[in-house]
């Protein structure tokens, strides 16, 4: 296995498949070109098997820290220890650049991911509640 950070978006095309929906150009580049953001993608003979993305956030009274936004493994490639990879080098990303702590949010049946992240080294916070606020989705720009 070879893990890659990514810097352009041909590379998130091709691994596609590892996303929600597919990747949209303008999200990508915009995402690729963020300082603090960060694009993990995880090859197997130089297939794309899984990926990882980041952002680095700051706040005036704590510092940077990296919340992990999104795994993704290719079911093909699921239990083989890639998403654990995938997480413990972004883990090493955050601490190049300075983070003092990572987190994630994940629902609390996701035991596939849950298992992931506690063997990546992630500890759960107890008595944490997620709110959410959607908003409609905004045109596209080009």
């Amino acid at each position: 296995m070879d893990i890659r950070r990514i810097t352009s978006p041909a590379p998130v095309v091709r691994a596609g498949h590892l996303f929600d929906d597919p990747p949209r150009p303008s999200a990508t580049e915009r995402f690729l070109a963020s300082e603090g953001h960060h694009l993990l993608i995880a090859y197997v003979n130089d297939e794309p098997a899984g990926m990882v993305t980041g952002v680095e956030m700051t706040h005036p009274d704590k510092g940077t820290e990296m919340f992990l936004y999104e795994l993704g493994v290719d079911a093909g490639f699921q239990g083989q220890g890639i998403g654990r990879a995938l997480v413990t080098a972004l883990a090493g990303v955050a601490r190049q650049r300075g983070c003092y702590g990572m987190w994630v949010v994940t629902s609390a049946d996701n035991t596939a991911a849950l298992s992931t992240y506690r063997g990546a080294g992630g500890v759960a916070e107890e008595g944490q509640t997620v709110l959410v606020w959607t908003f409609e989705e905004p045109e596209p720009t080009s």
